[in-house]
């Protein structure tokens, strides 16, 4: 007979009502500190991925954005662990080089840039381009934090592409939609 045991773990611990928050290693931090910044608005952006695949996206698309919505787990544990010398969980240059594959495969589909563009088009095109937004602000936020503590590189690295795909696709979702790119204007 097999013996199944459950384990019951409350949402709440209540160890951070003096606003502070736990590091992967156990070191307490405020959590204003700039590495809980940086990996809360990484966290905001895989929130912003989750919306944008409740909607009806085509499987590449899906495919990709989960493998993002995976990644994006690694660098919020790459930056919640303060510790380099522990390699667990870490972002890698292979993991940047599948981003930039992905933005060569998909610019394929696409005609070449002569101007600027808005953000829009299509409801998933837009939050795509919300989640790209949401995407530079989190680097913003993790170059910060590497102005003041030593950070796994490519993590910082990982971000900035991903913002790049994340223009990409926003430009794919509204071409195969036959939407075309919203030109600036002065």
């Amino acid at each position: 007979m097999e013996t199944i045991i459950q384990l019951v773990v409350k949402i709440y611990t209540k160890t951070g009502d003096d606003g502070s928050t736990g590091l992967i290693g156990g070191k307490r931090v405020r959590k204003s500190n700039p590495r809980i910044i940086a990996y809360g608005a990484v966290d905001e952006l895989n929130s912003s991925l989750g919306i944008i695949l409740s909607s009806n996206l085509d499987g590449d698309i899906v495919d990709l954005l989960i493998r993002i919505q995976n990644d994006l787990f690694v660098v919020g544990a790459d930056l919640a662990n303060d510790n380099l010398k522990n390699t667990t969980n870490r972002i890698t240059s292979g993991m940047v080089q599948f981003l930039e594959e992905s933005v060569d495969k998909l610019e394929n589909e696409l005609s070449q840039i002569t101007y600027f563009i808005l953000p829009g088009g299509d409801l998933i095109a837009s939050q795509l381009h919300m989640a790209r937004a949401i995407s530079r602000r989190a680097e913003i936020c993790i170059v910060h934090l590497a102005e003041l503590e030593e950070i796994n590189k490519p993590c910082q690295i990982y971000m900035n592409r991903l913002a790049d795909l994340l223009f990409v696709l926003a430009r794919v979702v509204n071409k195969r939609k036959m939407i075309k790119d919203i030109a600036w204007k002065k």
